[in-house]
């Protein structure tokens, strides 16, 4: 499925709209990956989806310290939102100290991992993923698969 958004609040009811398609994994955790080109809305949609699931911290890029975990309100189908920049590793191996294996097996975690081509080879097959492509300095063409 492919949707274009041509302005700000029209990319943030998206990420919304699929923040709220979400559902927990059966015996995994709910994995994310999102791809996309510097700049092409990433992070931004990250802190949409954090928002939409109740989120109340700033949420960052977690580009330098590489992971930031977001308790979730109770009461949610999910425990905790899980943000991972892969950006800076260099192989799938980078992902260990980051527990990325426990976290994936906790069905109650959501993570959504930017930059995931970086570290595909650790990756199991993602329950969700998104690209992201700029189409102006506002328009963007975002893909489901």
């Amino acid at each position: 499925m492919e949707t274009v958004v041509k302005t700000l609040l029209e990319f943030e009811q998206e990420a919304s709209r699929f923040a709220n398609t979400l559902l927990p994994g059966v015996q995994q955790a709910t994995l994310v990956t999102l791809s996309g080109e510097l700049g092409a809305g990433k992070t931004t949609f990250t802190k949409e989806v954090a928002k939409t699931l109740g989120v109340t911290h700033e949420v960052t890029s977690p580009t330098f310290v590489l992971e930031k975990i977001y308790p979730l309100p109770g009461g949610k189908q999910f425990k905790q939102l899980i943000h991972i920049d892969a950006y800076r590793l260099e192989s799938g191996a980078d992902l260990a100290p980051l527990h990325f294996n426990e976290s994936m097996q906790d069905e109650g975690n959501l993570i959504l991992l930017e930059w995931p081509e970086k570290v595909a080879e650790a990756l199991p097959h993602p329950t969700k993923t998104i690209s992201f492509k700029v189409d102006t300095d506002t328009a963007r063409t975002i893909t489901y698969g």
